[in-house]
């Protein structure tokens, strides 16, 4: 019993495999034990390993396996003041460092940023992606971050990182001359722009961010709505062009409608309209029921002073009902409907 309690205090082999996804540094367990000098360190590809004495770093590892003896703990050595032949256990922290990608971090604007824009003067601007990032100075990162906790994870440093990212943002935004209506095509720049702002930032943690994306940059619902409207006025153009179209989709709308007579007479109605619009495009004139050509030909060539003059009752088709009415009539007397 006495030798395995004694086996218990010496550790010959130390290593550590990620239990999850998230874990930025681990401190391996040390609690009543010690290193024995000759002892075994495996640091994995994706992590490094740091030794750490009375809460200072004293040497770092990086992938590979380790015999732990004073010749490759020289720091460490240094700063306990051992003899280089030592043979006894020594006790020291180890940190163990993950430095693979944390990827599919998210960032986005919790609330929207007010930028002005050259064209639509001042907006409120929403934003949001991803990004990824890793360990890359376990000496800085320890010191500045991590400290000596036991396990420190990526989700403790999320709010951190994403207000950083924002104040990124806004900076790199209103330093912009680009117009949010040309934002979507430049968003690959404006994410690098981003990126190059906030890697400093990173530097200064122990981090390295290594991809930032830019997904989506909108407004709110309000001014998107005015926005679109004003997409839309700018779509229509020749307004005269978009009333022809808008006349030649109704009557699709009225040949469908075969429930009465009203259907059919919206149909004439709506042809009467696109005949007169087709001939005016093509004959200027042509299509106006009283032409002068036509008043000419129609006045008699000769009436006695007494008879009365000759008169023609024009007529035209209602465009609700379908029903003939006179042609300077301003309303159906049938249906009542404004002409």
């Amino acid at each position: 019993m006495l030798s395995q309690f004694l086996a218990k205090q010496f550790i010959d082999v130390i290593q550590w495999n990620e239990p999850e996804d998230g874990v930025l540094s681990y401190r391996y367990p040390m609690q009543d034990m010690e290193i024995q000098n000759g002892g075994q360190l495996t640091v994995r590809e994706s992590q490094m390993a740091a030794f750490i004495d009375e809460g200072r770093i004293a040497d770092v590892f990086g992938p590979g396996l380790y015999t732990l003896t004073t010749r490759n703990l020289p720091l460490l050595t240094d700063l306990m003041n051992w003899d280089k032949a030592f043979e006894s256990p020594f006790k020291s922290d180890v940190y163990f460092f993950s430095t693979r990608q944390q990827i599919d971090q998210k960032w986005g604007t919790a609330t929207p940023i007010t930028l002005r824009d050259k064209e639509f003067g001042a907006v409120r601007l929403r934003a949001f992606g991803n990004y990824a990032y890793r360990v890359a100075d376990p000496r800085v990162f320890f010191n500045q971050v991590a400290g000596t906790r036991d396990a420190f994870f990526a989700n403790d440093l999320d709010g951190q990182l994403r207000t950083a990212i924002v104040a990124g943002m806004t900076n790199t935004f209103a330093a912009s001359d680009v117009s949010f209506l040309d934002m979507a095509a430049n968003q690959t720049a404006l994410a690098a722009k981003v990126s190059d702002e906030l890697k400093p930032m990173f530097a200064g943690l122990g981090l390295e961010l290594s991809q930032f994306v830019v997904e989506s940059v909108s407004l709110p619902e309000d001014l998107q709505k005015d926005i679109d409207s004003r997409i839309g006025m700018s779509m229509v153009g020749d307004l005269g062009k978009y009333t022809q179209f808008q006349t030649a989709e109704s009557l699709g709308v009225a040949a469908a409608n075969t429930g009465g007579m009203a259907g059919v007479g919206v149909g004439l109605g709506a042809g009467v309209v696109m005949a007169r619009a087709v001939m005016d495009r093509i004959l200027p004139g042509a299509a106006s029921p009283r032409s002068d050509a036509a008043a000419t030909d129609a006045a008699p060539v000769s009436a006695a002073p007494d008879s009365p003059p000759a008169t023609a009752a024009a007529t035209k088709f209602c465009i609700e009902c379908g029903k003939p009415i006179a042609e300077r009539a301003k309303f159906c007397s049938e249906c009542g409907k404004p002409q």
